[in-house]
Formats: C-alpha cells, sequence, structure tokens
C-alpha cells in the first residue's frame, strides 16, 4: 500500500471540502489512489458535507463561560446554516464542548482548538445534520487585580463579556446586559479609534447645514455632534437601560466599580449571508 502523504490529504481535502480524518481514510481505502477516493466519497454521505461546504454558515449560537471567581472568561461563536439547526440539541452540545475546550485551555486559535476530536465531531455532526457548521472566533478576557469578568448571553445568539474593578458579579453581569442590548463600539470616550472620530467628523462637516457658515461656527457645531457621537457610542456614556436616569458609568461607580472594558459577539455579526432563488439552484445544478 502506497503511503499516504499529507500532500495528497491536502489535495483531496482541497476538492472535496471535508475533513482530514475524512480523507485519509478514503485515501488508505484506496491506497492513496486520489480519484477513486473521490469517486467512493461521491457514492458515500461524505460527499454531503462538501457539497454544503461552500455555503455560508451565518447563523448559530454565541456561548460564554467564566470562571467562577470571576477572574477570566470566554466568548465562542459556532456558526450554521439556519437557526433551526441552532436550536437543536446536538449543535448546542457540540457549541458547550467547544466552548468548554477553549476555557480550560486559554487557546482561542481555532485551528488548535478544534485539533483532534473535536474536529472529528464537527464532521459527524455536518453528516448528521445536513448542514455546513464552522466554528468562526473565539476569545478570551482577564480581570486585573481586584477586578471581575462578568457574563450575559441574549438568545444564544448575543454573548458578552464586561470587565470591572471594584465591583461584584451582579453589577458586572448587568453592564454585560445593557451591552448586549445596545451595543456600544467602545467602553470610554478615550477608547474610539481616532481614524473614526476623523471620519465622523467628515460627515459632519459634509451634512446640509453646514453650509455657508462661518469656519468658526461649523467647527463649534462639529465638536458637539462629535460630543454627542462619542456619548451615544461609548458604553461608560450611555443611559443605563434598567434606570436610564444615570449613565452606566454612574451606574457603576455608585456600586464602588469601574467599567474596564468588554468584549461582544453577536451571530453572524460581518458575515455576507448569499441569499439564493432555489428555482435559479436548481437550474444551476442541471446546468
Amino acid at each position: 500500500m502506497a503511503a499516504i502523504s499529507a500532500s495528497m490529504v491536502k489535495e483531496l481535502r482541497e476538492r472535496t471540502g471535508l475533513g482530514v480524518l475524512e480523507c485519509k481514510g478514503a485515501l488508505k481505502e484506496t491506497g492513496g489512489d486520489v480519484e477513486l477516493a473521490i469517486e467512493n466519497l461521491r457514492k458515500s454521505s461524505g460527499m454531503k458535507a462538501a457539497k454544503k461546504a461552500s455555503r455560508v454558515a451565518a447563523d448559530g449560537a454565541v456561548a460564554t463561560k467564566v470562571a467562577e471567581d470571576g477572574s477570566y472568561g470566554i466568548v465562542l461563536e459556532v456558526n450554521s446554516e439556519t437557526d433551526f439547526v441552532a436550536r437543536d440539541d446536538n449543535f448546542k452540545g457540540f457549541v458547550q464542548s467547544v466552548a468548554d475546550k477553549v476555557f480550560e485551555t486559554k487557546q482561542t486559535d481555532i485551528a488548535t482548538v478544534m485539533a483532534g476530536d473535536l474536529e472529528a465531531a464537527r464532521e459527524a455532526l455536518v453528516q448528521k445534520i445536513g448542514e455546513n457548521i464552522t466554528v468562526r472566533r473565539a476569545a478570551i478576557v482577564e480581570a486585573p487585580a481586584g477586578g471581575i469578568v462578568g457574563e450575559y448571553v441574549h438568545g444564544g445568539r448575543i454573548g458578552v463579556l464586561s470587565v470591572l474593578t471594584g465591583a461584584n458579579a451582579d453589577v458586572a453581569k448587568d453592564v454585560a446586559m445593557h451591552t448586549a442590548a445596545v451595543n456600544p463600539r467602545v467602553a470610554r470616550p478615550e477608547d474610539m479609534p481616532e481614524a473614526e472620530l476623523q471620519k465622523e467628523k467628515e460627515i459632519i462637516m459634509a451634512q446640509p447645514d453646514m453650509e455657508g457658515k462661518p469656519d468658526e461656527i461649523k467647527e463649534k457645531m462639529a465638536v458637539g455632534r462629535v460630543k454627542k457621537f462619542l456619548a451615544e457610542n461609548s458604553l461608560v456614556e450611555q443611559a443605563f437601560v434598567k434606570d436610564p436616569s444615570v449613565t452606566v458609568g454612574a451606574f457603576v461607580k455608585d456600586s464602588g466599580g469601574e467599567v474596564q472594558s468588554f468584549i461582544r459577539f453577536e451571530v453572524g455579526e460581518g458575515i455576507e449571508k448569499v441569499e439564493e432563488d432555489f428555482a435559479e439552484e436548481v437550474r444551476k445544478q442541471l446546468a
């Protein structure tokens, strides 16, 4: 039997979209014959996963996990093609397994996290439910000395980790809940990237009511509007959802704490989901 080289496995993976383990197995069965392996895979259910691999997985779930002492936490996004699968218990179990691995290893490189049993589990789940499933991203945050990480997941689709100092878990959870609902861009005004501020100022300067006004007046108006922009998009400056009479920053300060940072994952954000007409899809397959 011919030795199965890494390049052979790589070629088969690129041509079928299947996982390493499945490609290795197919090549072993054919003595390293790539073409025959593809033929055999086409006859088996394995190609079902390969056909799905080009589809956009823009639905799915977000999960969080925080240490009991609040010293660190992780947030994870796993994608499926439909929300129906995202509600499936098998899918949920897989998401939890990946979250546990990220939490235990403190590893956020997806290839490293998935190597071995988890990748095999993903491939098996793809075969079982008939949809593409991808582990998209993971992040970890650690609290500074005297700090705490809070977590909140909304409907399995939005996950937030908040980092506070001088506060307790309940306050941290409330801040995470607010962040999930309102979606601030930064924690504090000074955290806003300079490039975004300049872009916002350019937009303000180009607005119709600026036309014809003296430069000094336009500058004063722009300063006020930029300040409003920062207040609307900075976590600590936003009106707290549970008590709009105070800002988030004031709410935390009243509890003896201070907001440090946050991280927010929402399912599918940044993914362009392709909506394909069914009749057109059939026509393409017939062609």
